[in-house]
């Protein structure tokens, strides 16, 4: 599955260069998750590193988005060999 950040993002910049997969990019009005990279540090991490820095918890499985861990792995796999 992979992460969502709520509307409640107050773009503190805190999540964006600490992930591996560069999938955090500023949007329009609020950070936001490409979810055909992220693996919820999958293959780099055993928690989701921007989950860890995030000062205000806005970050959440996105439920839009269901994989199981191997196939998270997978893509962590083709994205990074």
């Amino acid at each position: 599955m992979a992460l969502k950040i709520l509307d409640s993002c107050i773009n503190c910049d805190m999540c964006d260069p600490e992930c591996p997969n560069e999938a955090i990019a500023l949007g329009e009005e609020i950070y936001e998750i490409d979810p055909d990279k992220c693996t919820e540090c999958v293959g780099h991490y055993d928690n989701p590193t921007c989950v860890s820095v995030c000062p205000i918890d806005c970050i959440i499985k996105d439920p839009d988005n269901v994989e199981t861990e191997e196939e998270l792995l997978g893509k962590f796999l083709l994205m990074h060999g």
